[in-house]
């Protein structure tokens, strides 16, 4: 970046002069050390490299993607083994899935029905993923929430 400066030890007045007369700014980059480490470098490019390198880094995160699949405390058969083919495309497809069942009425005397819902259900998909949440019940839904495997 420092282009045509040869490193040392300068005084400010040395450094800005040298920066001026290529046509490039006196940036410092440690203020902490003694003495104050600066390069001479084109501070607009320098702005930029960095905004692109952030924007790389942020393309690169993984974006977690959740899914939902409820239930009910009497859920058949086929509606249970219709959403649980479902989950298993959501966590095929790298996403998390959060599975609730949700107690209407009084139906929250069925808290234990629920919960055998929930854990039959994670059993079912054991090869696909794992349980990251274990059942916990929250207001009116019982909360699971399965994550895929690597």
């Amino acid at each position: 970046m420092g282009e045509n400066v040869e490193p040392g030890i300068y005084n400010l007045r040395e450094a800005l002069i040298m920066a001026e007369n290529l046509g490039l700014d006196l940036v410092e980059i440690s203020p902490t050390a003694n003495p104050p480490v600066c390069k001479v470098i084109d501070y607009k490019k320098f702005l930029y490299e960095l905004k692109r390198k952030q924007k790389e880094m942020k393309a690169k995160t993984a974006k977690i993607i959740v899914k939902e699949i409820r239930l009910g405390p009497n859920t058949d058969d086929h509606d249970f083994n219709f959403k649980l083919n479902h989950a298993i495309k959501f966590l095929k497809d790298g996403a998390k899935v959060k599975v609730d069942v949700f107690f209407k009425g009084r139906s929250i005397i069925y808290k234990e029905q629920g919960e055998l819902i929930l854990l039959k259900f994670a059993q079912n998909i054991v090869e696909y993923g794992k349980i990251e949440q274990m059942p916990r019940l929250e207001g009116k839904r019982m909360i699971m929430i399965i994550a895929p495997k690597k």
